[in-house]
């Protein structure tokens, strides 16, 4: 196989096809730094702490933009909260801008864009076209955002500390949750496009 048979339009381009590309491009990059605000700042009640979309936000955004734009959307949110802008979960009230972005919350910031652009990649492969590899691409994109935060988390902390129990353990069973969503809901816009066209 070459490399142009196995590229799939991400669902953003085929559900607004446009001849200008750019006023799409900075549409969409708006309104996912928007989704991901909101995202940040709506606490839904779960055990054992509570649970917010954020992540869920972040891997869509990766899945149904494409990995450039997906990448490029969550950098337009990381530099809206670098300004000053309260984006963050915890903001204002744990700081804002760079002081906050540099915390224990930073490499999970920075993994944020690693697991758009990753997932992102996947989806142009045809990967959120069934539930299975959906959700196998939403592990992956999983894994990209803990790693660079749980190593972050460690060297700001340190290692001495129940750095698992802190940036990890707590928030696994949520992200299953979110995982699902996603894993259903990426096959399920598909089809209903799909449907759409014939």
């Amino acid at each position: 196989m070459t490399a142009s048979t196995l590229n799939y339009p991400p669902i953003a381009n085929v559900l607004w096809a446009s001849d200008n590309n750019a006023v799409k491009n900075i549409v969409l990059a708006i309104a996912g730094s928007l989704a991901l605000w909101v995202s940040a700042k709506v606490q839904i009640p779960f055990f054992p702490v509570p649970m917010t979309l954020q992540t869920l936000v972040v891997l869509v955004i990766g899945m149904a933009y494409g990995w450039k734009m997906g990448a490029a959307t969550v950098l337009l949110y990381l530099a809206e909260g670098a300004v000053g802008l309260s984006v963050f979960a915890g903001t204002p009230e744990k700081g804002i801008g760079l002081a906050y972005m540099v915390g224990p919350t930073g490499g999970f910031l920075m993994g944020f864009v690693l697991a758009a652009a990753v997932v992102g990649f996947l989806a142009q492969r045809g990967w959120d076209r069934n539930f299975g590899t959906t959700a196998l691409a939403m592990l992956i994109g999983n894994a990209a955002i803990y790693i660079p935060g749980i190593l972050w988390l460690g060297s700001v902390v340190g290692w001495d500390k129940p750095v698992l129990a802190w940036g990890l353990t707590p928030f696994l069973l949520g992200d299953l949750v979110k995982l699902c969503m996603a894993a259903l809901l990426m096959p399920m816009i598909w089809k209903f496009v799909s449907a759409l066209k014939k």
